[in-house]
C-alpha cells in the first residue's frame, strides 16, 4: 500500500479534480465513505448512542458534515460540535448548511459536546502543522480527556501528515485515512496516536498517481520474492551462511542469530567465535559448523584469528557480523577488513555497526553489497545525529544515508524503514512487546539467511523485517506482548514459515 506525503496526496486530488471530480464531489465521497466505515465497525454500538462529530472550519470539517448526515439517516442520533468558527469555505460551508437543513443538531465547543459515547475528529486534516493555537488546543484536550471511542478522519488532528510531528494531538482509537495511507499513520510519534488504521476508498483512479511513494511492506510480495523449494535441492542449494558473532560476555547473540537463520531455511551455518564462547554456543546449537578462534583479552575475536577468517569468506554465500561481537581495537580491525574482502552480501547488526561508526567512510570504498541495520541509538552514532533527531525524520534520514553510502539501510523501531536509497518501504507488523533484548539478533540470523539463499539485498531486508514482525504479532497473541520472550518467537518462527512456501 502507497504511503503519501502532504504535497504528493494533494498533487494526486489536483489530477482528480481536472476534469473527473469536483472538490465537493471528492469531500462528499470521502464524507460517506468514512461514515460507512464507521457503520460497518460499529454499526451495533453506535445505535441510540450519541455521536459527537467535532469539525473545524476547513476541508476536513466538510467531511465531518457528510459523516453527521450519513450517520443520521442509519439511525445514529449523530450532532456536529463546532471547535471554532463555522465554516466560509464554500464546499464545507455547503455542506454545513444542509447538515443543518436535515435536522442535524450543531452545538458550539464545550466539554460537555464531546462527552458522547463516540467521537469523530474531523478538526484538522492533513494540512495541520506546527503547535495548536486557542482554542484548538482545549478541543484537542477536552476529547482525549472525554472517555469516548475517539475515531480520526484521515489524520488524528495536531499531526502532521508528512513528518509525523505532534505537539499536542488528538488521541485515536481508530482513524480511517482517505484514499491512502500518510506518514503521520507509519512515523513516530504520531503513528503512535492513530489507534488502529484503516483505508478507505473514494474512487480517485490509478492515473491520478505517479510512483514511486514509499509503500508498505506487504505479505504477498514476501511471498513472491522467497525462492521456492526444489524437489531435488540439497543443503548446499539453500545457501550457505557465515556467522561471525558472539564474545563470552554475549553468546547468547550468536545463539539467536542462528536460530532465525536456522529456522527461516538456509542449508549451512558457520559460526566463527571466540574459543571461550564456543562451549555456550554449542550447548545451545548442534546444527551449525562451528570454527573457534583465537581471542584478546576481552574475550572476543582478536586480531590473530583475522586471516583465517578471511580466507574462509570465499565459501559463503553470505555473511552477517556484529551481533555479540563485542567493540574494541581488534573487532573494528575484523569489521572493516571483512567490509574490504568479502565478495558477497554482508550484513552488520549491533557491534558490527558501532565498530563501523568510527570508520565509516570505508562503506564508500565497499564494492559488495552491504545491509545495515541499526536501531535509532546506532543509527544517531552512524550519521553524528541525536536520537531525537533521527527520529524526528525516520525516512529522511535512512534515505540520506542509504544514498550517500550506497547501503541497505534497515531504521529499526515501531513501522521499520528500508530503503536502498531510492525505494522507501515501511514495515507494519511488530508490536511492542518486540522491544527486548535479543530481538534484532534474531533479525539479523533472518535477513542472512535470506541473503544466502539468494534474494536480492532490497528483498531480503523486506522478507527478514515483515516475517519478524509477523512472528511478534502472532507469538504476542499466543502469549502476551509483555510476556513474550524471543525464545517463543524463535520457537514459532519454524511454523509461520509455511506461509511462505
Amino acid at each position: 500500500m502507497r504511503i503519501l506525503t502532504r504535497d504528493e496526496i494533494r498533487a494526486v486530488e489536483n489530477r482528480a479534480f481536472d476534469g473527473l471530480f469536483t472538490e465537493a464531489q471528492l469531500m462528499e465521497r470521502a464524507g460517506l465513505a468514512c461514515a460507512d466505515k464507521m457503520l460497518a465497525l460499529y454499526g451495533d454500538q453506535m445505535k441510540g448512542q450519541p455521536v459527537a462529530v467535532v469539525c473545524g472550519n476547513g476541508k476536513n470539517a466538510g467531511d465531518g458534515f457528510v459523516i453527521a448526515r450519513r450517520l443520521r439517516a442509519a439511525d445514529v442520533p449523530a450532532y456536529i460540535v463546532l471547535a471554532d468558527q463555522a465554516p466560509t469555505l464554500p464546499e464545507p460551508l455547503a455542506y454545513y448548511n444542509a447538515a443543518v437543513e436535515d435536522g442535524v443538531e450543531v452545538r458550539p465547543f464545550s466539554n460537555e459536546a464531546v462527552h458522547a459515547p463516540f467521537v469523530v475528529d474531523c478538526v484538522f486534516g492533513i494540512g495541520f502543522h506546527g503547535a495548536p493555537r486557542a482554542p484548538f488546543d482545549m478541543v484537542f484536550a477536552a476529547i482525549n480527556d472525554s472517555g469516548a471511542t475517539v475515531i480520526a478522519v484521515d489524520t488524528p488532528s495536531g499531526t502532521d501528515a508528512t513528518t509525523g510531528a505532534a505537539e499536542q494531538a488528538v488521541r485515536a482509537d481508530l482513524t480511517i485515512a482517505i484514499s491512502t495511507l500518510k506518514y503521520a499513520h507509519v512515523l513516530p510519534p504520531s503513528n503512535g496516536l492513530c489507534g488502529k488504521t484503516v483505508v478507505v476508498n473514494i474512487g480517485i483512479p490509478e492515473s491520478c498517481y505517479r510512483e514511486p511513494y514509499a509503500h508498505t511492506v506487504t505479505k504477498k510480495e514476501v511471498q513472491a520474492a522467497l525462492p521456492k523449494l526444489n524437489k531435488n535441492a540439497n543443503k548446499g542449494s539453500h545457501g550457505h551462511l557465515l556467522q561471525i558473532c558472539g564474545s563470552y560476555r554475549m553468546p547468547g547473540a550468536a545463539v539467536i542469530c542462528a536460530g532465525g537463520a536456522l529456522r527461516t531455511g538456509v542449508g549451512l551455518l558457520k559460526c566463527v567465535c571466540p574459543k571461550s564462547a564456543y562451549p555456550l554456543l554449542a550447548a545451545h546449537l548442534t546444527q551449525p559448523i562451528f570454527e573457534p578462534v583465537t581471542e584478546n583479552e576481552q574475550k572476543t575475536i582478536s586480531m590473530g584469528a583475522l586471516t583465517g577468517i578471511l580466507e574462509g569468506l570465499p565459501w559463503a554465500d553470505a555473511v552477517v557480523m556484529g551481533c555479540g561481537l563485542g567493540v574494541n581495537d581488534d573487532t573494528s580491525v575484523l569489521v572493516s577488513q571483512v567490509l574490504k574482502e568479502c565478495k558477497k552480501p554482508v550484513l552488520l547488526d549491533a557491534d558490527g555497526i558501532n565498530c563501523l561508526s568510527e570508520s565509516i567512510t570505508i562503506l564508500q570504498d565497499i564494492h559488495t553489497p552491504v545491509v545495515l541495520t541499526p536501531h535509532p541509538g546506532e543509527m544517531a552514532r552512524l550519521c553524528g545525529k541525536t536520537v531525537e533527531r533521527v527520529q524526528a525524520d525516520r525516512v529522511g534520514t535512512a534515505v540520506d544515508f542509504a544514498r550517500r553510502y550506497g547501503v541497505i539501510l534497515v531504521l529499526k523501531g515501531a513501522d521499520t524503514v528500508i530503503t536502498d536509497g531510492e525505494q522507501v518501504c515501511i514495515n507494519r507488523t511488530g508490536n511492542p512487546g518486540m522491544a527486548m533484548a535479543g530481538c534484532g539478533d534474531l533479525l539479523s540470523g533472518m535477513i542472512g539467511s535470506f541473503l544466502a539463499q539468494g534474494l536480492e539485498p532490497l528483498a531480503a531486508a523486506k522478507a527478514g523485517v515483515y516475517i519478524h514482525g509477523l512472528c511478534g504479532d502472532i507469538t504476542a497473541r499466543e502469549l502476551s506482548a509483555r510476556g513474550m520472550t524471543v525464545a517463543d518467537m524463535t520457537e514459532l518462527l519454524g511454523a509461520l514459515m509455511s506461509e511462505f512456501e
